[in-house]
């Protein structure tokens, strides 16, 4: 079922940017950002919803009520691309329609996926959960990546085919019919699913907080209090009678349930502080990560595409490498590394998962060294090309194979990385609050979105003044994105030292519940 929805989510994500390049006719900058935007929008949305979705709603139901957003906007979305390819004559109210369109399906996902996760770990036995000798978590959690990525797969390679080659409305039908198959697929196991009840006094925290507060003030305004005669006043400090009569043993125990609130309220908030360094830290893989569905596909449609004398390669294509490599070699992760790395440190996962993570991060940056050095010899084969011919052409020589390393290793790091970041935030929070556990990694993802944007807008600026011509510039062979690269790269190095320096001084959930105990 993740699977499927991953089909329909990335159907539509990886080729947006052409979409509204080429129909919308944005700018290149301009689509980046706002597909960048989207997708933190997208990924951000989690974070408000799960506090609900653990709080008031049950799991389930939320997925249920998500998929039904969730197919809303994809059919909007599909109008929208009808819309425009009748008549784009009313340009503002299709674009209108096409961010609603998408903001639909943002809300759909921002319910759907972390209760979706949550759901699935809910189904694994709580024995042998308990039994870190079978790593059923962690197998989970790698498992689970696994199908989400061959979703993903089938999405980015048959879609990106049929938006360039059929058009885009049949392109964004076909995602909206499959997320109608997942929610009846879904629908049709709900007898056989375990449903988890959270505990009374943890599922609504904020309406509890609320009620007992209005319920001790209603109390407090209602006790009628009569001031003493001068005669009574010492009667009544010998005897300590209270000068409201009316019984206030409920307020006791609204005073304790507000102090029972307030502190689980005070707790969550201490998980969600206590993992903001490690959090903030992973904010520039998050950025690197939004490179593939933007400037690596504007990068791709200007090299040597062909495959024969017929066939074009979609450049959206070349994302399918990632997850390829994620389906390829996660296996090999399982059989040959961590056995490897088991007789090394002797330690039964082989690797913690905050050295999985760490591991993650410096291969993404190695991914965007060789990124750099390969747009550089574009650049430099686009210039020679153009002095010999007298203009700019489109295309250059250089195949687009060359982008496959940059690709491939970004799928690589994925493996260690978003693996390892579902289960750190999954272990590292109480079981209340599983559902925000993966709000906070969706959320890393969302804030680098929004960050990746914000260093568009930032650097286009600056590099656009004196008349110069910016990095990000419509002309492929004049933008500098080999420069964007490099700035991206040292900025993950120094995103990784300082990882590596947190990592020292930070102590696992689970390290300190053994230290309370003792």
């Amino acid at each position: 079922i993740a699977g499927m929805e991953r089909f329909a989510f990335k159907g539509v994500a990886s080729n947006l940017v052409t979409y509204l390049t080429d129909v919308v006719k944005m700018s290149n900058s301009g689509a980046a950002k706002t597909v960048s935007s989207w997708f933190g929008f997208t990924s951000l949305l989690p974070l408000l919803l799960a506090p609900f979705a653990d709080s008031y709603l049950h799991r389930y139901n939320t997925i249920l009520a998500s998929s039904f957003l969730y197919v809303a906007g994809l059919v909007a979305l599909t109008t929208s691309a009808s819309i425009w390819a009748r008549s784009a004559a009313n340009q503002t109210r299709s674009t209108t329609f096409l961010f609603c369109s998408l903001c639909l399906i943002s809300l759909g996902q921002g319910g759907y996926n972390s209760s979706l996760q949550a759901f699935g770990a809910d189904q694994l036995d709580e024995e042998e959960e308990q039994e870190s000798s079978n790593n059923v978590k962690s197998s989970f959690f790698q498992w689970w990546y696994f199908g989400v990525c061959s979703g993903s797969l089938f999405g980015v390679t048959l879609m990106s085919y049929i938006q360039d080659t059929f058009g885009w409305v049949l392109g964004f039908a076909i995602p909206a019919t499959i997320m109608v198959i997942s929610i009846a697929f879904f629908s049709s196991g709900s007898k056989i699913y375990i449903h988890k009840q959270v505990e009374n006094m943890g599922r609504k925290p904020l309406l509890n907080i609320i009620k007992s507060i209005t319920e001790t003030l209603s109390k407090s305004v209602s006790c009628k209090i009569a001031l003493p005669k001068a005669n009574d006043v010492v009667e009544l400090e010998l005897q300590e009678k209270p000068l409201c009569h009316q019984n206030l043993g409920a307020m006791g125990i609204l005073d304790k349930n507000l102090k029972s609130n307030t502190n689980y309220m005070f707790e969550n908030t201490k998980v969600v502080l206590r993992l903001l360094p490690i959090w903030t830290m992973l904010l520039m893989f998050a950025v690197i990560f939004q490179l593939p569905a933007t400037f690596f596909t504007k990068q791709g449609m200007t090299m040597k595409r062909n495959i024969g004398s017929n066939f074009q390669i979609p450049p959206a294509t070349l994302q399918s490498s990632i997850t390829l490599s994620i389906i390829l070699l996660m296996p090999l992760y399982d059989k040959v590394l961590i056995p490897f790395a088991q007789l090394i440190t002797r330690n039964k996962k082989g690797i913690n998962v905050m050295q999985r993570m760490g591991a993650g991060m410096f291969i993404s940056v190695i991914a965007m060294v060789i990124a750099a050095c390969v747009e550089t010899q574009r650049l430099k084969i686009s210039r020679k090309e153009a002095a010999m011919l007298g203009s700019n052409t489109e295309t250059v020589s250089l195949s687009i194979f060359w982008l496959l390393p940059q690709y491939i290793l970004l799928g690589i790091s994925d493996i260690f990385t978003v693996v390892g970041m579902q289960e750190f935030f999954y272990s590292e929070v109480p079981v209340r609050m599983r559902t925000m556990a993966f709000a906070l990694y969706n959320s890393v993802f969302g804030v680098g979105s929004f960050l990746s944007a914000f260093l568009i807008t930032f650097i286009e600026d600056l590099t656009r003044s004196k008349g110069r011509n910016s990095w990000f510039s419509d002309d492929m062979s004049e933008a500098r994105l080999d420069n964007y690269y490099w700035l991206l790269t040292m900025s993950s190095t120094l995103s990784l030292m300082l990882y590596v320096v947190l990592c020292r001084f930070y102590t696992s959930r689970k390290n300190l519940d053994n230290h309370e105990q003792t």
